[in-house]
C-alpha cells in the first residue's frame, strides 16, 4: 500500500529547560517550501520544532481584547515558560481558562519568538496540549531533562553535529550556564523531597524574574 509522501511527520518534541528555551531566539527553516517546519535552535545544538515541559502553573490572565487570548506563566527549577493560547488552541484556552493555580502541568508545543521594537527578542509556546499532572510526573521530567540537557552538551564538539555549529555561530559557545541550570534543577528534586504532599508549593515555584 502507497503512502502519502505529503503528509508531513510529527516533530519529537524536545525536552529543555526554561533557562535554555529562553535563550532559543535564533529561529530557521530547511528548505523555502512555505509548509516548511520552523525551528527553534537550542544554545546546546539541537533544533526544536515543539517542545515537551512540566513545570508549575503559577499565573492565567487573559489578555485578548476581541476575543479570549490567555496568557500562562510556568516555571521549572530554572526559569519561566511563557504560553499563549487563544481561538486556535481552544483545548490549551480552556485549560488556561478552567485551571486553577498553582497546579502542575506538562505542555507540548511550538515555540514562537517575537522582536520588539527595542530589538530584545522574546521566546514564547504556543501549547497544543496543557494537561494537569502530579508531583510524580514533574519529578521525571526533570530528571529526564536533565539527562537529556547533558548528552546535547556532550555532543556539542562533535563535528558533525550540524546543529551544534549553527548554535556556535548564533550564540557562541559558553554552555556552562546549562550545565548549571542542569545542577540546580537535580538538586530542587532534593529540595521538594521534603514535601510529601504532591501539592505544589512555594518551594516548587521558581523565583526567577521574568524575561
Amino acid at each position: 500500500m502507497s503512502t502519502d509522501q505529503s503528509v508531513p511527520t510529527r516533530e519529537v518534541a524536545q525536552r529543555v529547560f526554561a533557562e535554555e528555551f529562553n535563550d532559543s531566539t535564533y529561529t530557521f527553516k530547511e528548505s523555502d517550501d512555505d509548509r516548511a517546519p520552523l525551528y527553534g535552535l537550542l544554545p546546546t545544538g539541537e533544533r526544536a520544532n515543539r517542545v515537551f515541559f512540566v513545570g508549575t502553573l503559577t499565573e492565567t490572565d487573559d489578555i485578548g481584547e476581541e476575543s479570549e487570548y490567555w496568557q500562562g506563566r510556568i516555571v521549572d527549577p530554572t526559569g519561566t515558560f511563557f504560553v499563549y493560547a487563544g481561538q486556535y488552541q481552544p483545548e490549551a484556552a480552556s485549560t488556561l481558562r478552567e485551571l486553577e493555580a498553582p497546579a502542575y502541568v506538562a505542555v507540548v508545543g511550538k515555540p514562537r519568538t517575537y522582536e520588539p521594537d527595542d530589538g530584545n527578542v522574546t521566546v514564547s509556546v504556543r501549547p497544543e496540549s496543557i494537561t494537569p499532572v502530579d508531583a510524580g510526573t514533574r519529578d521525571r521530567w526533570v530528571a529526564e531533562t536533565a539527562e537529556r540537557t547533558l548528552e546535547r552538551i556532550d555532543a556539542f564538539d562533535n563535528e558533525t553535529n550540524e546543529y551544534a555549529r549553527m548554535a556556535r555561530k548564533q550564540y557562541g559557545q559558553e554552555l556552562s550556564t546549562y550545565k548549571a541550570a542542569v545542577v540546580a534543577a537535580l538538586e530542587s528534586l532534593d529540595e521538594d523531597d521534603a514535601d510529601s504532599s504532591g501539592t505544589p508549593t512555594s518551594s516548587s515555584v521558581n523565583s526567577t524574574p521574568e524575561p
